[in-house]
């Protein structure tokens, strides 16, 4: 390969091959441990490599254990150390945990609810509608959820996640069986957390923050796999509901609390790795133990949260539309995490030696426990999975990907392709093109939203036209591309597409 092919492309000093049509490797050089992969089309790629993305990843692959390779998704961009829409594999006994390859907003993610209701039932209501959601929904910075959550509130949320919701009537048996994990990591230590990460989460329990996180009411506009969207009980014109929104401020704490704790206690391998942001604990000591627990004690905080937002919601579509929400069938569909790590076990290649190396240098495989950190990035497990929810278990675990608030939303499905080339991910949204700075610059928050409802018919509150203009649909990727990208390659195969009917924002 030469520079001037077509073959090989150089941004900011980073070099990358072509390795087949959306699929880019930065090859393994000096001190990195693994190639990088990114998963993009010519147009994705030209704004991945706009900012500090392509340098991130690069320095991911020096994470010590790192397994096959680092990976960005399509809709990658500049993160915290590790890019968001990154994906990176560490062995679990002689690799690390990262929390900066995870994120500040543990279990930030989606639940999409199903309705019986479609298009006809909300259409010249979307004003009523979005008011009494905005007046029901808690939503900005700072305290105020659904729940005032004093000590054992919190510590049974940390411990028990939906099931704690289910014992206090914040949820129905079905909800459980349609999240990831079902609600509950049984890893989750309550103790690892500190008492500051507890009192900034006590006030939030329910409740959507600010920034990008959303709860948007959707129509179901097109079908790809209609077997699928069978399974999944979707069909055209169906109003179906997104939340997104993760651990507040306790999973904020959570990660600040342990990335200083791996600056005074592992110093060693920070002074290794390229960027300090990149911070990690070494497998199998008892600070990496300790993270974990608190990780997954936070990621059950989100599922709680996110609980407590949909049976809200069911309450105000019950006001609003006089009936029980049990007769509108507003039923999960599934809820499934982006900022997370997890120990799972996967096929890796090996060499003579028994190291891990990407597939095609292998000489063996062999089934491995990981940490496999998903930063912006979705678990995209395909059909026969045990852990795929068993009403889903045929057809593959449903995917959730958020567009912005004036495009399409896409359900997918778990890909055949994904546990090769993506340790079983996709992507997890459309992904910024534009800092919210520059967002603020360019836009004006209520210009945006007169235009969304008198030219889409798509109806928008907020708490500040500042997160209106911070959120403003030129700031994202184009999340038809982002979902064509994962169709092509197999990771995530499209089932149906959503569009946006109202929207409320912190």
């Amino acid at each position: 390969m030469t520079d001037d092919s077509d073959e090989v492309r150089v941004f900011d000093g980073v070099r990358l091959e072509r390795v087949r049509e959306h699929v880019w490797e930065i090859p393994r050089g000096g001190d990195m441990g693994a190639p990088a992969r990114i998963f993009a089309s010519e147009q994705l790629l030209e704004q991945i490599a706009d900012d500090k993305t392509l340098r991130q990843l690069r320095n991911a692959t020096h994470l010590p254990g790192i397994v096959g390779r680092a990976i960005c998704m399509p809709d990658g961009h500049q993160g915290y150390g590790f890019p968001v829409g990154g994906v990176g594999a560490m062995d679990a006994e002689t690799g690390c945990i990262s929390p900066g390859a995870i994120g500040y907003d543990i279990n930030c993610g989606v639940r999409m609810m199903r309705t019986s209701l479609t298009y006809d039932n909300v259409e010249g209501r979307e004003a009523e509608l979005v008011d009494a959601l905005f007046a029901n929904v808690p939503s900005g910075l700072g305290g105020g959820g659904i729940v005032e959550g004093d000590r054992d509130t919190v510590e049974g949320v940390l411990a028990r996640g939906v099931d704690w919701a289910l014992e206090h009537g914040y949820a129905v048996e079905d909800d459980i069986a349609h999240c990831e994990d079902e609600g509950m990591r049984l890893d989750a230590d309550p103790d690892a957390i500190s008492q500051k990460a507890k009192d900034r989460g006590k006030n939030q329990i329910g409740s959507l923050g600010s920034g990008n996180h959303f709860l948007e009411v959707q129509r179901v506009t097109d079908i790809y796999r209609p077997e699928v969207a069978a399974e999944f009980g979707l069909e055209p014109e169906q109003i179906v509901v997104l939340i997104h929104c993760g651990s507040r401020g306790l999973g904020h704490q959570v990660c600040s609390d342990y990335l200083r704790r791996i600056e005074q206690e592992h110093g060693d391998l920070l002074e290794g790795l390229p960027d300090k942001e990149l911070a990690a604990a070494p497998a199998g000591s008892e600070l990496a133990d300790e993270y974990y627990g608190a990780m997954c004690a936070a990621i059950n905080f989100a599922w709680v949260n996110r609980q407590l937002i949909m049976h809200r919601t069911r309450q105000v579509f019950e006001r609003v539309f006089n009936r029980d929400w049990q007769a509108m069938e507003m039923e999960l569909l599934y809820d499934v995490a982006h900022n997370i790590g997890k120990k799972e076990v996967h096929e890796v290649g090996v060499d003579a030696d028994g190291r891990p190396v990407p597939v095609e240098e292998a000489v063996d495989r062999e089934q491995r426990e990981l940490y496999v950190h998903r930063k912006g990035a979705t678990r995209a497990f395909p059909a026969g999975r045990p852990e795929v929810p068993a009403a889903y278990r045929d057809v593959g675990q449903p995917i959730i990907i958020p567009g912005s608030m004036g495009a399409g939303s896409y359900v997918l499905r778990g890909g055949e392709r994904s546990m090769d080339r993506s340790f079983g991910s996709t992507a997890h949204g459309a992904g910024r093109t534009m800092s919210r700075t520059q967002a603020k610059n360019e836009f004006w928050g209520e210009t945006v939203q007169n235009e969304l409802r008198d030219q889409q018919k798509i109806y928008v509150k907020a708490q500040s036209g500042a997160t209106v203009a911070e959120e403003a649909p030129g700031v994202y990727k184009d999340v038809d591309e982002v979902v064509r990208v994962s169709d092509e390659l197999g990771i995530g195969d499209k089932v149906a597409r959503t569009y946006p009917v109202c929207n409320i924002k912190g």
